[in-house]
């Protein structure tokens, strides 16, 4: 739900994600997924965020999630089962992902400055920083948005955006298993330094907001040559403020 005061509104809501990792070729039978190649991994999980929002567009965000990586997750189920619907090769070594453990992500991001270029146009550094068993990182980010632009949460806007973001990484279970299991079949050391580019559009009407995305991730696997280590991959986002 949301509270407006002068000047700004302060909003509680929730979301729901999942995320999924795999081999660079899915085609790939368990025995041939090792080191230095991802891990397959899930990661399924629900949380709660509070955000502030001041009408000159500077914004804070503070939240925490709670979920499953591993089999738990379900990745599995949900790639098999898109793969089939969209006709594609399905993934061969699912039975080679990191182990279940229970996770708990706290995080945070702000947007310290607004700027408006037109009605239609912003501009918006951000702040931001993850620390849990799952991951643990801090990063900065700069993103431009154009379309149906409004501050306040009531109101219908749509909008493109494209995001340049740099992230130091302390913890990736995706990448290390999970901080408290033990005898991951397949792991793998991180870069320490990630940078990612991401284009999409976000639709928000009252209490809903859905945001689809194109994600360029640079190489993520201290071993693997960069060269080959770059990601690409679909992000889907859902959140409800009742």
């Amino acid at each position: 739900y949301a509270i407006r005061a002068t000047g700004q509104t302060t909003v509680f809501g929730w979301r729901i994600g999942q995320e999924l990792y795999t081999a660079s070729d899915i085609k790939w039978p368990p025995a041939r997924v090792g080191p230095p190649d991802h891990p397959y991994a899930g990661w399924l999980y629900g949380g709660f965020v509070k955000e502030t929002r001041h009408d000159d567009g500077r914004r804070v965000r503070l939240g925490f999630d709670i979920g499953c990586l591993g089999p738990c997750a379900g990745g599995n189920w949900t790639q098999t089962n898109v793969h089939r619907l969209l006709g594609q090769p399905e993934p061969q070594a699912w039975s080679k992902q990191v182990k279940n453990e229970l996770g708990v992500v706290l995080y945070a991001d702000m947007v310290p400055v607004r700027w408006t270029y037109t009605p239609s146009i912003d501009l918006t550094p951000n702040l931001h920083g993850r620390f849990g068993n799952i991951y643990t990182n801090a990063g900065v980010g700069l993103t431009l948005r154009a379309g149906q632009l409004n501050p306040l949460p009531e109101r219908f806007t749509l909008h493109g955006f494209i995001r340049l973001d740099a992230n130091a990484i302390g913890y990736n279970a995706t990448l290390q298993g999970g901080y408290f299991s033990q005898g991951n079949p397949h792991v793998v050391k991180p870069k320490r330094l990630v940078g990612e580019a991401e284009a999409g559009l976000v639709w928000n009407r009252g209490a809903y907001n859905i945001s689809a995305s194109i994600v360029r991730r640079s190489n993520e696997i201290s071993d693997l040559p960069n060269s080959i280590g770059a990601q690409n991959f679909v992000r889907l986002w859902f959140s409800y403020t009742p």
